[in-house]
């Protein structure tokens, strides 16, 4: 197994200047990197005054993208590949979350992680199996990457909330939908919002309702 030097990115400290009660983790997707996603901050601060915001790199370079970044790489789009893919760099996520909370003497409940489209899948994978339970997890343009373990893998169940364009045309509004009956099965607590005519993106409405549902859990 290949070692890879810890998970760094940039961050957002409290808006409020005292030490952070909680952290969001944004896990930006396939060919970007956490500079593209600390931009949330800027939304979310003022309703999250006592958060820190996070945005580590994904651990490999992304071939053909100058300074992206990738959670694994998208050499095939089968779903096999996609239940495989999403395994490379969970055990990376898992020691950043557990050194984060401790740096900040924090605990799961105190912490979501949002992600987009490729870090969706990650967030997904990860939350759920983690032995203590997220304050919640925000899926923006993805889809669950390996639908069929979780049932078996699962061990946890945070609130999760998904937004989606009917537009995409990387992942289809489908994956959603696929996403939101797997998770309803297995007794999540999901939200899910379609946004009319977004493609591969964020919207003012998804941005508003991830400031809601952050806001619900960590303050």
């Amino acid at each position: 197994m290949t070692e890879h030097a810890p998970l760094a990115g940039p961050m957002s400290p409290p808006l409020s200047g005292a030490p952070p009660r909680s952290l969001v983790i944004l896990l930006h997707g396939y060919g970007s990197n956490g500079e593209d996603l600390i931009d949330l901050a800027a939304y979310w601060r003022a309703a999250l005054p006592d958060t820190l915001f996070l945005a580590p790199d994904a651990p490999q370079p992304c071939p053909g993208a100058p300074g992206g970044r990738q959670w694994w790489p998208l050499t095939s789009l089968t779903p096999q590949a996609r239940a495989a893919g999403v395994r490379v760099s969970a055990a990376d996520l898992n020691a950043y979350i557990d050194a984060q909370l401790a740096a900040h003497g924090l605990t799961e409940d105190r912490l979501a992680l949002v992600g987009f489209s490729q870090g969706t899948m990650m967030a997904l994978h990860v939350g759920p199996r983690r032995a203590k339970a997220l304050a919640g997890i925000i899926g923006y343009s993805g889809m669950l990457a390996d639908p069929d373990a979780l049932a078996a893998e699962g061990v946890t169940k945070p609130p999760i909330l998904l937004v989606h364009g009917d537009a995409d045309e990387v992942l289809p509004v489908s994956a959603l939908h696929q996403a939101r009956e797997r998770l309803d099965a297995l007794g999540f607590e999901v939200d899910a919002h379609v946004s009319p005519g977004l493609g591969h993106g964020l919207d003012d409405q998804g941005l508003k309702l991830g400031a809601r549902f952050l806001a619900s859990r960590l303050t």
